[in-house]
């Protein structure tokens, strides 16, 4: 899996995942065109199209941007198949990741939302294939003996989000949860956090939601994927600002 150093000017890699489609009312899932239309890396701050309110303190390496090629199907069966190949390395030739971010769509809220805890019990929810995931800790597959039933991301999801909200408009309703809702969401968060768990490496992982958006009529819903993608791309900086920067707030402080 491998680790970086924080202060290290060499480039750093982030992998990003979005979800396909969600039944007949999400034919195209927004996640997925976000991520899909992210670039290849990380652009410098344009002042003519970003509303931050201030500049980077300290130059970035170079951060390169590679996103899962296709959208991760919405069955807890597809996640617990990617994960473990997601951080095993090999992507475009790349042999490590440092950063993981994972996006989905919420439904329920139109706010944009950092999640902090990704959790292992308690799924009811039904998949596309009318499936749960193995709970059952007596089970001979249960792949979670021994992890907790809570991580939380071990990125300072404060000072990141202080830094997000200072790169996009002060309209924009900006959050950080700890709840990401117990379905694909919560399911492929935790399957990240803990594969680093297990693997005893520290959990630098991220989840943004990103509200749910229906594809018709065509020039909103790319307007909404455009506000994402940049969104997306100023919380890709926010962290890599936050982890070049130091410890500050821990997220479990936050909880």
């Amino acid at each position: 899996m491998g680790s970086i150093d924080s202060k290290s000017q060499n480039e750093l890699t982030i992998l990003v995942t979005g979800f396909g489609p969600f039944k007949d009312q999400y034919p195209r899932n927004p996640s997925w065109d976000i991520a899909s239309s992210l670039p290849e890396y990380l652009p410098p701050l344009n002042a003519k199209s970003s509303s931050s309110v201030r500049s980077s303190s300290e130059a970035l390496p170079p951060v390169r941007i590679i996103v899962h090629p296709e959208p991760v199907r919405v069955t807890y069966s597809a996640v617990r198949e990617l994960i473990p190949k997601l951080w095993a390395g090999g992507h475009a030739g790349v042999s490590k990741i440092d950063y993981v971010l994972h996006i989905g769509m919420a439904s329920t809220t139109k706010q944009y939302v950092l999640e902090q805890v990704g959790h292992r019990d308690n799924y009811t929810l039904l998949d596309l294939d009318e499936k749960l995931p193995e709970q059952n800790p007596a089970a001979e597959d249960y792949p979670w003996n021994g992890v907790p039933a809570q991580l939380t991301t071990e990125l300072d999801v404060v000072d990141i989000k202080r830094r997000w909200v200072s790169y996009l408009p002060s309209d924009l309703n900006l959050k950080i949860s700890q709840d990401a809702g117990h379905f694909l969401c919560d399911y492929i968060y935790f399957n990240s956090l803990a594969a680093c768990y297990k693997a005893q490496e520290r959990r630098r992982v991220a989840f943004l939601h990103v509200p749910a958006v229906r594809s018709v009529p065509a020039n909103l819903y790319q307007e909404s994927i455009d506000l994402g993608r940049e969104i997306a791309i100023q919380l890709l900086r926010s962290i890599v600002e936050s982890e070049l920067a130091g410890p500050n707030l821990t997220a479990e402080a936050a909880l």
